[in-house]
């Protein structure tokens, strides 16, 4: 089973990077079509994941003037925040 651990997602001016990390039963070797499927629906649930959370996110940090830094929290489980908030 694979299971997402975490997604950075960096916009860049002509590109947008993605990094992934992962835990794999190690089932699909590095450069096979098999694995870049595999890492394509990691993302690509990951993602979907993101944008249900941030429906219920919240402003939790905020630094800065002309640059700026704003934290949101979003979590997938209403049950998971109320842990977040509680620690």
């Amino acid at each position: 089973m694979t299971e997402l651990r975490r997604l950075v997602i960096e916009p860049r001016a002509e590109e947008v990077v993605i990094r992934v990390l992962y835990h794999s039963t190690g089932d699909s070797n590095p450069g096979t079509k098999a694995r870049a499927r595999e890492v394509s629906n990691l993302i690509r649930s990951g993602l979907e994941q993101a944008l249900e959370a941030l429906e219920n996110a919240e402003c939790v940090g905020t630094s800065g003037f002309t640059t700026r830094e704003d934290v949101l929290l979003a979590t997938i489980s209403p049950d998971t925040a109320k842990l977040m908030k509680g620690a």
